[in-house]
This record gives C-alpha cells, sequence and structure tokens, in this order.
C-alpha cells in the first residue's frame, strides 16, 4: 500500500504546462527527494519518454522504457479500456468494457493489434540491448499524465515483475482521487496537478503533439550517452570517512547507514582496488537498497599500494579488514549491528581469513569471483555462514571455490551464475550476485538477532 503522507493531492500553478519537456522539468522538482539513491526511471512510449528524460536527466538516472500498450475502445480510442504489456501482463477496466458494450471479439482484435505494435516498438527502442536492470533499485514509472490508469497500473505491475524494490509512479497531471485508483500499485505517487475540470491529459499541455518514435529513441540515445560519459564518483549517500590503519596513518572510506539498518557489510575489494570499485559500489547500492549498511574502504594506504606485492598479502588485507572492523563495532550508531563480510577476487582470501580469526563475531560472509586458496589453511575456522558466488564461465575459479567449500568448517552454499565471466560484466549477472548477498545477509542477520 502507498504511504498516503508521501503525495498530497493539490493543484500547482500555473494550471498547465508549455509542453512536455515542461512538464519533465517540474514533475522533477517534486522527485528531488530520491537524488543519490539507485534510482531508474521508466518511460511510457510515447508520450511519457519525454517527461521521464527529464526526470532521468535531474536525477542522473538512466533512463529506459516501460513498453505498454492502452487498449482504447473501438469508437474512442482515446478511451482506454484496459492496457497490455511486456511478460504478458494485461489489465482490463471492466466497468469501461461493460458501459461501451465491448464484446469478446472487438476486444481480442484490440489487443492483437496493440501485441504487434509492442514487438515492434520493443525492437525499435531498444534494439539487441537488454532493458535496464531493476532488481534492488528504487522505479521511478513516468507518464505525460494519467486519465483512468490502466496504463500506469500494467506499468506499475511489470516494473514490480521485474525486481523494482520500491516503485514511485509519476506523473504531471491526473484528476482528483487518483490516488484511490492506484495507490495499491506504487510506494509512492508524485502529481503537481490534479485539476478538478480534468477530462482528458492534453487539456492541461499547451502543446500536446504527439511524441514519435524517433524522439522516443533521441531520449534513449542521449540518456545512454550521458550515463557514459559520467565520470564515476564516490557511491551515492552515505559519509566519507577515516580508519585508522595503526603506525601507517589512515585508510579512507565510505560509510551508508541507511535508516533502521538491520547490519552492516564490510567489503574486501580485489586486483588492488579500492573505495571506488565501480562493480563493489553497484553491489553495495544495491545491500543499501535492502536496509543494509555498507562499508567500503581502502586497505591499504596510498605509499602501500604503490607496492604491487602487498595487492596479494592476504595476512596484511586481513589485518586491515580486522581493524575496520573494530572501528565499525567501538562506533555508537554501528555498534550494536551484526555485520558480516563481503570479498572480491582477492579480496575473498582475506575476508576468510579475517572472519576465522579467535573471537571473531563475523555473522555471514559472500565471496564474488573470489580466490579462497589464498586462505587455504584459514579455511576450517570459518564458522560463518558462507556465500561462495562464481560464474559459470570461469571454471578455474569454480574448481577453486568447488574444492574451498569442502574444507570450511560452517555452513555454507555455492551459487554458479550461468554464463557469467569473472567480472560478471553479462548483462543482469552483478544484479544476481547483489540479490543473493542481500538475501544471505538478510537471513544470517535477522537470525544473529
Amino acid at each position: 500500500m502507498a504511504d498516503d503522507t508521501a503525495f498530497p493531492e493539490h493543484t500547482a500553478f500555473p494550471d498547465h504546462y508549455t509542453d512536455r519537456d515542461d512538464a519533465g522539468r517540474r514533475l522533477a522538482d517534486r522527485l528531488r527527494h530520491l537524488a543519490g539513491r539507485p534510482v531508474v526511471v521508466l518511460g511510457l512510449p510515447r508520450g511519457g519518454v519525454p517527461v521521464a528524460a527529464r526526470v532521468a536527466e535531474a536525477l542522473g538516472a538512466p533512463l529506459d522504457v516501460c513498453l505498454v500498450r492502452k487498449l482504447g475502445v473501438p469508437f474512442q480510442p482515446e478511451l482506454g479500456m484496459g492496457a497490455i504489456g511486456e511478460d504478458g501482463v494485461r489489465v482490463i477496466n471492466d466497468r469501461v468494457v461493460r458501459m461501451g458494450g465491448i464484446g469478446d471479439d472487438e476486444l481480442a482484435a484490440v489487443e492483437e493489434h496493440e501485441r504487434a505494435v509492442l514487438a515492434r516498438r520493443a525492437g525499435l527502442y531498444r534494439g539487441d540491448r537488454a532493458p535496464e536492470p531493476l532488481g534492488g533499485r528504487t522505479v521511478i514509472v513516468v507518464d505525460d499524465g494519467v486519465a483512468t490508469g490502466s496504463t500506469a497500473r500494467v506499468a506499475c505491475r511489470i516494473a514490480r515483475a521485474r525486481g523494482a524494490d520500491r516503485l514511485v509512479l509519476a506523473v504531471p497531471v491526473a484528476p482528483p482521487g487518483w490516488t484511490g485508483l492506484l495507490g495499491d500499485e506504487a510506494d509512492e505517487l508524485v502529481c503537481p496537478m490534479t485539476p478538478a475540470g480534468f477530462s482528458a491529459v492534453g487539456q492541461f499541455y499547451t502543446d500536446f503533439e504527439q511524441t514519435d518514435d524517433s524522439e522516443v529513441v533521441d531520449c534513449l540515445v542521449r540518456a545512454a550517452r550521458r550515463i557514459r560519459d559520467t565520470p564515476a564518483g564516490p557511491p551515492s549517500g552515505g559519509a566519507e570517512v577515516r580508519i585508522p590503519a595503526g603506525d601507517e596513518g589512515w585508510l579512507a572510506g565510505r560509510l551508508d547507514l541507511p535508516p533502521h539498518a538491520t547490519g552492516a557489510v564490510l567489503f574486501a575489494h580485489g586486483s588492488g582496488s579500492g573505495r571506488n570499485s565501480p562493480r563493489n559500489r553497484r553491489v553495495a547500492t544495491g545491500l543499501a537498497a535492502r536496509g543494509l549498511g555498507t562499508l567500503l574502504f581502502d586497505l591499504l594506504t596510498e605509499a602501500e599500494a604503490a607496492d604491487r606485492a602487498n595487492v596479494f598479502d592476504t595476512p596484511l588485507l586481513a589485518g586491515r579488514l580486522t581493524a575496520a572492523t573494530d572501528w565499525l563495532t567501538a562506533r555508537p550508531d554501528t555498534a550494536r549491528l551484526p555485520y558480516g563480510y563481503f570479498g572480491a577476487s582477492t579480496g575473498a582470501a582475506a575476508v576468510l581469513w579475517a572472519a576465522a580469526e579467535p573471537g571473531s563475531r563475523c555473522a555471514a560472509v559472500v565471496s564474488r569471483g573470489g580466490r579462497p586458496d589464498l586462505a587455504d589453511e584459514r579455511l576450517p575456522a570459518v564458522t560463518a555462514p558462507t556465500l561462495l558466488v562464481v560464474g559459470g564461465a570461469d571454471p578455474l575459479v569454480l574448481d577453486l571455490n568447488r574444492r574451498a567449500r569442502r574444507r570450511l568448517g560452517g555452513e555454507s552454499a555455492l551459487l554458479v551464475v550461468d554464463g557469467a565471466g569473472h567480472l560478471f560484466e553479462e548483462p543482469g549477472a552483478l544484479d544476481r550476485v547483489t540479490e543473493a548477498a542481500a538475501d544471505w545477509f538478510t537471513a544470517a542477520f535477522g537470525a544473529h538477532g
């Protein structure tokens, strides 16, 4: 059920939009509170995409389409008697069908036509590109307005089916009482304008010319270019921290504690990368969306990182992880939280080594494409539940993990992600890792409590 306090109904001033670009800018202002979160914006083709493009640009988020087709009444196509979407989702407005006297054959004919259009547009808009992954992320579904709500309802259900963690439905204009129609479909509904005299969406636009396919494709291309050309920065959210490293100085890190965090996960990076590792940042963002605190930090000081041998010094790296754990558990805001370790590549050996230390209270371990063989002698002392995640196209590391699992001293599981290589760069592969890690840590932290 949506949070009623999140979307008060009122009419904004002025009482119309110049065009969809103007509507997108004003709608983005109402969504600024989502900036910095792991967000994906989905525009409903065709008219919703230019609006969504402005929202995505304002939030620095990726843009994709949510392919939905309205089922228009044959003698009044603007009036929706239902809608269809990807993955076979279908919603019918029985009241409109009855009032219009629409027979089964007429309904079937309209649906057949619209499914053909849906398939054509999927190829036109995306080409060979896979849909933007939604798992563990906040998804904002955007259209240029809501009338009956059938299209928006299907779009929300598609986003839910694709793994959206939190769902926001945002439109520039809608009739009064629209939240009663759609409140059960989204976690948050946002609309700047709900005028009493509503009869059609286009009524509240000065320019409501039909959006063509080329404009939709252009919006998607420009959004993809924006994401590609944006330099990678530190993870959004959280706070920069400094962790003492004894006589060697300090380690730079970033601590993200969502409200009511159920536990904290410390990351150990592999192959000399640090707190800005893009893959671990992406996993950390997904964990934070599931209510888990995350600490990404550099295991080595700048001087130490200059010596390549330190990258493979497992005892040194494990010692730094233990020091970071001591620092985290001494903080008033994290002292009572259960904690776990996430290690990637050579960093997986460091987390297993640290988890095996006498007196360790580590509640869970997850290894992504890890090298547990580098902690071989310590494996029998690891009693924390351990999940080993390996790509199916990474046979050498898969064999090392299978051998290591037999030596672990506690509960363990091996997840093989079909088709994934060592870096999990394939579409959807890293999302699978994130989802599995979030489930593993959540279950372990719950049991720990």
